[in-house]
């Protein structure tokens, strides 16, 4: 073993921890920060699970789309906790660090929960294509079995692929110390502590970006081709808005979902510029999660209605 690999090899055993520099060390913007992720991340929470007990509770949001939707916020929930916490720990802590095995979970949560919600939104472009395309079919086409079957290979192969690209990334060798210049355990910051980065990493990084997020991306824009001309054939223009606003609310998640992830690891590590990444990945590791919920309810007719029948209950009582 020659002394360039075995100060490798030691520095590598040696890291048992990170530190996560966050978005400043300004302690008054510090505190700012705290404020607005912690307004964030309640409106995330009380978003996220109002719109799961409202489609669980009325009758009329039973439907295969809404299935997906109660999911969808399902996973939301889960992933900003992942990161926010932590945010929210280090903007008030002087202590920044995170132990080499809380940085391993936070990244393989991270990585599962962001290739699901690819996949689920994948699945939702199928289920308005369906509706559009079919609508008198859709009920049977979009049988309970197959939706369910959708969104358990959804979180399946998320995480599979997540359990590759952790395990990959946590052999790497850490020998540029273990300053993380971010808020989570990601890939680009890993990469730059790294000395060991060989080819088939790179390689196996682009087959991760495709399988998970192009190839999904790919499948939503086919899908929406086939509702684009699935709506040019309807003939009433009362017919087509209507078709076309089923989807509006999805395709506006889409695009700011993978606009924000494509952004990111679309390119090669060595373009990888943390300060400017760091932030951009806030945007759909935090503030996502919680737009989700307004996204799939403002000027949405079933959903404002579910919620004047539940408020008129309560007014009875």
């Amino acid at each position: 073993m020659t002394a360039k690999r075995f100060m490798n090899v030691r520095n590598h055993t040696a890291v048992t921890e990170f530190i996560l520099l966050g978005f400043t060390t300004n302690p008054k913007l510090q505190q700012l920060l705290f404020g607005v992720f912690l307004i964030i991340y309640i409106a995330s929470l009380a978003g996220n699970i109002a719109l799961i007990a409202l489609i669980y509770s009325s009758s009329h949001l039973h439907t295969p789309m809404y299935f997906f939707i109660g999911n969808l916020s399902f996973l939301d929930l889960w992933y900003s906790s992942v990161y926010t916490p932590k945010i929210l720990v280090n903007c008030i802590s002087e202590d920044k660090s995170i132990s080499f095995g809380g940085c391993t979970s936070q990244f393989f949560f991270s990585a599962g929960l962001a290739y699901s919600e690819c996949y689920l939104l994948a699945a939702m472009a199928y289920d308005r294509y369906v509706a559009i395309a079919t609508p008198l079919l859709y009920s049977t086409a979009m049988s309970k079995k197959l939706c369910t079957g959708l969104v358990a290979f959804s979180y399946l192969g998320g995480f599979i692929n997540a359990t590759i690209l952790t395990s990959e990334t946590f052999t790497l060798t850490f020998c540029d110390g273990n300053i993380i210049d971010d808020f989570f355990c990601d890939v680009p910051p890993l990469v730059k502590l790294s000395c060991d980065v060989t080819e088939n990493y790179q390689i196996m990084l682009y087959f991760l970006l495709t399988f998970n997020i192009i190839s999904p991306s790919a499948f939503i824009l086919a899908s929406y081709g086939f509702i684009l001309a699935a709506i040019l054939r309807i003939r009433s223009t009362e017919g087509r808005r209507k078709a076309f606003s089923t989807c509006a609310s999805h395709l506006t998640a889409v695009t700011l979902y993978y606009g924000s992830i494509l952004f990111i690891y679309s390119r090669p590590s060595s373009s990888y510029a943390l300060g400017r990444d760091k932030w951009a990945s806030t945007f759909y590791t935090v503030v996502f999660p919680m737009l989700n919920p307004l996204i799939y309810s403002l000027r949405n007719k079933d959903v404002i209605k579910a919620v004047k029948k539940l408020t008129s209950k309560r007014t009875h009582f």
